[in-house]
C-alpha cells in the first residue's frame, strides 16, 4: 500500500506540518508494509531545509524528516515553490530531491490513500 502525504504549510507557526510526520512515522513503525511518500508544497518546502535549529523540547521538522527517510520514506519538495521562496539554491536534507507537479501527479494516481496537512 503507498500512503501519500500532502504537506502545504510552514514547519514552524502551524502544527500541521509536525502532525503529519507524526502519522507519516507512526504508520512506518507500526504498518512495515506501507510505502510512505511525502510532497511539500507551497511554505512546507521550507521542511526540507537543513540545520534547523529549535529551542529544547519543541519539536524539530528535520530531524522528524531524516527519521521518515532513514525508514525508506520518500520526500520531494516542488521546485517551483522552493524557487518562489528563493530556497532552490540552497542545501536540502539529505534524500529530499526538487521536484514537480507532474511527479505529484504520478503520486496521486499511484497512490491508494492520500492525506493532506
Amino acid at each position: 500500500m503507498k500512503v501519500l502525504f500532502i504537506i502545504n504549510d510552514a514547519p514552524y507557526g502551524s502544527e500541521k506540518a509536525y502532525n503529519a510526520l507524526r502519522m507519516a512515522m507512526e504508520m512506518q513503525k507500526e504498518h512495515t508494509h506501507v510505502e510512505v511518500l511525502i510532497f511539500l508544497l507551497a511554505d512546507s518546502v521550507t521542511c526540507a531545509l537543513s540545520s534547523q535549529s529549535t529551542p529544547k523540547g519543541y519539536y524539530n521538522v528535520e530531524r522528524m524528516l531524516k527519521a521518515v527517510i532513514n525508514r525508506g520514506g520518500q520526500v520531494k519538495a516542488c521546485g517551483g515553490c522552493s524557487e518562489a521562496r528563493g530556497i532552490a539554491g540552497l542545501a536540502l536534507l539529505e534524500g529530499v530531491e526538487l521536484s514537480s507537479m507532474s511527479q505529484l501527479t504520478r503520486w496521486a494516481v499511484e497512490a491508494d490513500r492520500i492525506l493532506t496537512f
